[in-house]
């Protein structure tokens, strides 16, 4: 799954790199983005590609009370065109997610010892993930926007931490999967691709989703250790 990720580069850099027609209004660096936050998404606009806030967990339009409504913050590239929540989203509102990496926890150690370390994922350059997104009405006439992330099953690196990772798309195409006249679902999902990744440990202090800032990205220090003393050491036997 992908359940954490980060987008630090500058807004400008964001515009740039994904052609958004419009102007962008700034925003911090953020390395610590879970679900149900807003998230900044690449999406095909009236006047072009535009960059909006939507609520990362997608609620289907047909939802009539969210509160009893599953947390969907990924969609699974192998049921997506058939799963109700997803079918329409996949053929005609795909966006774009920046990002600078992501995240999945892996274990070390086991039994009561056990620890979960966040494992941080990044690429050579800025991330493009793939998305569904849905508008959700509510009954007295709001709307909130509202997004997913396309996941497949996982290769190198990230597959010794978790089974699945994020999907993202190519620059190239970029047009074809934002455009909504391109309907055919199966096609769309063969522009997605999987990226090699570079992984390396991060703070603890990470699932903690109230907390922010680049002191996350420092891996806890992990004592060796201690060698036994010589009297703890057990006595050879001759």
């Amino acid at each position: 799954m992908c359940g954490r990720y980060q987008l630090t580069m500058p807004a400008d850099a964001v515009r740039r790199l994904f052609a958004v027609a419009v102007e962008v209004e700034p925003f911090p660096p953020r390395y610590n983005i879970a679900p149900t936050q807003p998230v900044h998404v690449v999406r095909e606009g009236p006047k072009g590609r535009e960059l909006a806030l939507m609520r990362w967990g997608l609620l289907p339009s047909w939802v009539k009370d969210p509160t009893n409504f599953p947390l969907l913050i990924n969609a699974r590239a192998e049921t997506a065109a058939d799963k109700p929540a997803f079918r329409n989203a996949l053929r005609r509102r795909r966006v774009l997610l920046p990002a600078t990496g992501f995240y999945e926890w892996a274990r070390e150690g086991s039994g009561k010892g056990a620890r979960k370390v966040p494992m941080l994922f990044t690429a050579d350059g800025p991330l493009a993930l793939a998305g569904l997104a849905e508008t959700w009405q509510g009954p007295n006439g709001e709307e909130v926007d509202t997004v997913a992330i396309l996941t497949g099953e996982a290769r190198g690196l990230a597959a010794t931490v978790h089974t699945r990772m994020p999907l993202t798309v190519p620059a190239e195409a970029f047009a074809r999967w934002l455009d909504p006249a391109n309907d055919d679902a199966i096609e769309a999902l063969g522009w997605t691709a999987r990226v090699d990744h570079a992984m390396r440990p991060v703070s603890e202090r990470l699932g903690n989703a109230r907390l922010e800032g680049a002191g996350l990205m420092a891996a806890d220090d992990r004592p060796e250790p201690a060698a036994p003393s010589p009297e703890e050491k057990q006595p050879t036997l001759l």
